[in-house]
């Protein structure tokens, strides 16, 4: 189903109620676990997870990688963002322009101007609009067929399926976000790859 904003069709997603019911909760229980996770831990599994990227992606060259400004317990790869640029990459950072709309992508340096988007996350303040080689899409929950259980907004499912060109998708988390199943639909889009951090002294299993 589709309806025009601002004169450009956009894609709207329903669930069935029971599993409309299902990920709310499942999204607020992962959030709180998440939330949980002592500030000096979650630090340490961020360092693990940006190892892990620059592994799984394995050079920078030229290459236009989408980050993300964290947001409640999310890992915070904003120090890996000197890494992209020192191995000759650029940032982007995610622009939320409207409901039910794909994201637009904004070219970012530490340190350019930044001002509040949706849900207060800071945002380029402006910047030249990119397509990124490489999207680094947080997790609230994510299962073994590289399905990811989101906010609920469907951004990234919309933008996936916008983009030009295929990005490299990657999925990051941490280890307790596994779950069975996220009870993917049709609009549903897989990450190409999960790199989590596993448990660490002092986090909740």
């Amino acid at each position: 189903m589709q309806e025009q904003v601002d004169g450009k069709p956009t894609q709207q997603f329903s669930l069935p109620p029971e599993v409309a019911r299902w990920r709310k909760a499942e999204r607020e229980r992962l959030i709180g676990e998440r939330l949980a996770i002592p500030a000096d831990t979650r630090q340490a599994m961020a360092e693990r997870i940006a190892a892990g990227l620059s592994a799984c992606i394995g050079g920078f060259e030229d290459r236009t990688v989408s980050l993300y400004w964290p947001f409640r317990g999310e890992p915070d790869l904003r120090p890996w963002m000197r890494t992209v640029i020192d191995g000759g990459g650029r940032i982007a950072l995610p622009v939320v322009v409207g409901k039910a709309r794909p994201l637009v992508f904004r070219d970012y340096s530490p340190g350019d101007p930044l001002e509040k988007g949706i849900w207060n996350i800071p945002v380029p303040a402006s910047g030249a609009p990119v397509v990124p080689d490489v999207v680094i899409a947080p997790l609230v929950g994510f299962d073994p067929q590289n399905y990811r259980l989101g906010y609920g907004g469907g951004f990234f499912d919309r933008t996936l399926a916008a983009l030009p060109a295929k990005p490299l998708v990657i999925g990051i988390g941490y280890a307790m976000q596994a779950v069975a199943t996220i009870h993917p639909q049709p609009h549903d889009i897989p990450m190409d790859r999960i790199v989590t951090a596993p448990p660490v002294a002092g986090s909740p299993g």
